[in-house]
């Protein structure tokens, strides 16, 4: 099931912690040999690939501060380890970790990076 969004812009869209977003690549209907398949049996292949359109901002870590003081006011900033999928990037991903969303009219999937195989990544490819 596919979760259908109405915002107007993907650029209002964040994503947390650690999760991707994902076009998923128009996969090959076609066999070496010929045969052609249909759409649904491309879907249920475990590993595919697609270009990540927006990363969250990575993995939390707690804050690690020296002061033991209790009367200082404590301040603590969420700190990430960022994540290595940068926009543009093609990435090859486990299939059945991921949420399908529908957003004006195409598919995306939100992945968390740990389902990221392998990333390839060309300089200038959207440029």
């Amino acid at each position: 099931m596919a979760l259908n969004l109405s915002e107007k812009d993907l650029s209002k869209i964040i994503l947390v912690g650690d999760k991707v977003l994902i076009k998923p690549k128009n996969p090959n209907h076609q066999t070496t040999s010929g045969l052609y398949l249909p759409p649904s049996a491309v879907e249920k292949e475990n590993v595919q690939s697609g270009y990540v359109i927006k990363t969250g901002p990575g993995f939390a870590i707690p804050s690690l501060t020296d002061d033991n003081e209790p009367w200082k006011e404590v301040k603590e900033e969420v700190k990430y380890v960022s994540l290595q999928a940068q926009e543009g990037d093609l990435a090859v991903y486990l299939n059945k970790t991921g949420v399908e969303i529908e957003f004006k009219k195409e598919k995306y999937l939100i992945l968390p990076h740990s389902a990221i195989l392998m990333l390839v990544r060309e300089e200038g490819i959207f440029e």
